[in-house]
């Protein structure tokens, strides 16, 4: 009991706090067709804005990573550079494309691991440029890809990593992005794909969604997770396809699939997705390990970008 509480008790002791000086995110337009530009140009200056404050601050491992992702040809839809930050970054057209996948990220996701994460496909960023890049390669169709670092991902090295109460929020921030992607584009199907604790996000944006919030969802995916927080996927309250893999070198095979509840919040994720009972459909993730999802030339990219455009009837099985 005493460790339950103290687990608990961490899940907001864990949050970044901002750091005098670094200035607080501009006001935006709405998230439209017709605003999306404006939304980059002024974020771009706001990373400007914090570079040159880490600078005053003698922060030169955040200014040098603000310096990299202020680069004029990136996008970025949201961005707040206080504490360990914020950052949704969209490659491709996103009023016109055909198909959008969301890339929900799991622990250790930060400002300053958002470009390289051990390595750079490992990264929020270089797995979406490497999944944007495949979808490319399979279709003609206008793609585009949104890398999302749109909650307060945890720490490996944290209890807030064990519990759901990181993805609570996440998962209606997920939501809320959702129903702001179809006023920017009205036609194109969204999939979320989701790795590690990012299932657990998107476990909880499903669990939470009405016919009418889910509008335009069109699949997710969920691969290296712990259990997303569902029992099974027949479950939901709403009726999308639901995949699932698990590469043969990825640890998590060994996580413990429980889950209880305990002084208002859930430890553990519960049933394995890729297990029979959980009821999503397999897709073949190769002999990816944790980190491995979006190595290009991967069995796993290739079948993740078939999901983001649609194409499940020739997604390989696990």
């Amino acid at each position: 009991m005493a460790v339950a509480a103290a687990i608990v008790g961490s899940v907001t002791a864990g949050a970044a706090s901002p750091v005098p000086g670094t200035p607080a995110p501009p006001q935006l337009p709405p998230i439209q067709a017709q605003t999306l530009g404006e939304r980059y140009a002024v974020n771009r200056g706001y990373i400007a804005d914090a570079e040159r404050a880490a600078h005053r601050l003698g922060d030169s491992y955040r200014e040098s990573h603000l310096r990299q992702l202020g680069s004029p040809v990136r996008q970025f839809l949201s961005f707040d550079a206080q504490g360990d930050g914020q950052a949704v970054e969209v490659l491709g057209d996103l009023a016109t494309a055909d198909r959008i996948v969301v890339l929900v990220p799991g622990a250790d996701t930060t400002l300053d691991t958002f470009d390289h994460l051990g390595s750079r496909h490992a990264s929020l960023s270089g797995g979406a440029h490497a999944l944007h890049d495949e979808m490319r390669r399979l279709s003609r169709s206008s793609v585009a890809v949104l890398a999302w670092y749109g909650y307060r991902a945890p720490r490996t090295m944290s209890r807030d990593v064990a519990t759901t109460a990181r993805a609570e929020e996440g998962g209606r921030r997920l939501t809320t992005l959702l129903g702001e992607l179809r006023t920017a584009n009205t036609h194109a199907p969204v999939a979320f794909l989701c790795h590690s604790y990012g299932s657990v996000v998107c476990g909880r944006a499903l669990g939470g969604m009405s016919p009418r919030t889910s509008a335009g969802l069109a699949g997710v995916a969920v691969f290296g997770s712990p259990g997303t927080g569902l029992r099974s996927a027949a479950g939901l309250p709403v009726r999308v396809p639901v995949w699932a893999g698990r590469g043969a070198r990825d640890w998590i095979a060994r996580a413990p699939h429980v889950s209880w509840s305990a002084f208002g919040t859930t430890l553990g994720f519960g049933t394995d997705p890729t297990s029979p009972s959980f009821g999503a459909r397999p897709f073949g993730a190769g002999n990816s390990g944790h980190s491995g999802y979006l190595e290009p030339g991967s069995t796993a990219l290739r079948n993740l970008a078939l999901i983001g455009l649609g194409r499940g009837s020739v997604v390989s099985g696990g």
